[in-house]
């Protein structure tokens, strides 16, 4: 008996340990997102409370790197390339690192954003971009650490970091009426020889065969040195009963297969144009 409730003592001993204790955690992890113009941003952060105690030049020291916020330093992501105030970044992911002061905060995005808090050894080569902001006083205490986006236009944006009674804010430009402009200007510009390549191997594939002709001739004459357009012009042509045209094109296709060094479409091609008895 006494052997069973040992055992049994020891297998709910085990339970337990294996079992994952959950505590709310001192500083819960936030993410938040934000279009700005055309552009994604998104940062994702740890957000430490004051819980009584005077942060900045105490807490965190002025003129010192801080991780900004808490746990694994604060990272931000951009879809495109951005400015920081005047200073040009570009899409990816980064570390946001402050040094605090009483006048002025240095904002420093960092390309490794892989550290648990600051990076144990400094790295100046990956110090993507720098801006100086002055800090301003709040009327009021922010108990928790803060990051928000305010200011929202269509081509930038403010970055602001609260805590305590400060407030310090940087802005984000981004490069909306380029975008803009390029999908205006692609658009108007109409399908592209990819596009049109695309829909001639629909039409073949649903065997609408006339169809398929002419956008592959449209991709064709939008690029000519690919082998596989040409490759599925000789089967459309062969299709539409023209055999002698797709003769032609798979000759132009394997001739340009081969120039390619791609053995696979030599094969198709020779395989094609010997069933069409021209080889």
């Amino acid at each position: 008996m006494k052997k069973i409730i040992l055992f049994v003592s020891v297998a709910l001993l085990s339970m337990g340990i294996q079992a994952q204790i959950k505590t709310p955690q001192p500083s819960p992890a936030s993410t938040i997102k934000q279009v700005v113009g055309l552009t994604d941003v998104s940062v994702s952060y740890s957000r430490p409370s004051m819980k009584g105690r005077t942060i900045f030049g105490n807490l965190v020291p002025f003129d010192k790197l801080w991780r900004t916020g808490a746990n694994k330093n604060t990272e931000i992501t951009f879809s495109d390339d951005v400015k920081i105030g005047d200073a040009p970044l570009k899409k990816g992911t980064y570390a946001i690192f402050t040094k605090p002061g009483k006048d002025s905060w240095e904002i420093i995005f960092y390309s490794d954003a892989n550290n648990w808090g600051t990076p144990q050894k400094w790295d100046a080569t990956k110090v993507a971009a720098t801006v100086k902001v002055k800090p301003t006083t709040l009327p009021f205490s922010v108990e928790t650490f803060t990051i928000m986006f305010s200011d929202l236009a269509m081509d930038s944006a403010h970055l602001s970091f609260f805590w305590e009674k400060t407030e310090a804010t940087v802005k984000i430009t981004v490069p909306t009426k380029e975008i803009a402009t390029a999908s205006i200007e692609k658009v108007m510009a109409g399908p592209s020889a990819n596009d049109h390549y695309q829909i001639a191997v629909f039409y073949k594939d649903t065997k609408e065969f006339a169809k398929a002709k002419q956008h592959i001739e449209k991709a064709i004459a939008g690029n000519g040195d690919r082998f596989w357009y040409h490759r599925q012009h000789s089967l459309i042509l062969a299709k539409n009963g023209d055999k002698e045209g797709a003769i032609k094109a798979a000759k132009k296709s394997l001739e340009l297969a081969s120039k390619a060094g791609n053995d696979d479409y030599v094969k198709l091609n020779n395989d094609s144009l010997k069933e069409w008895g021209a080889l």
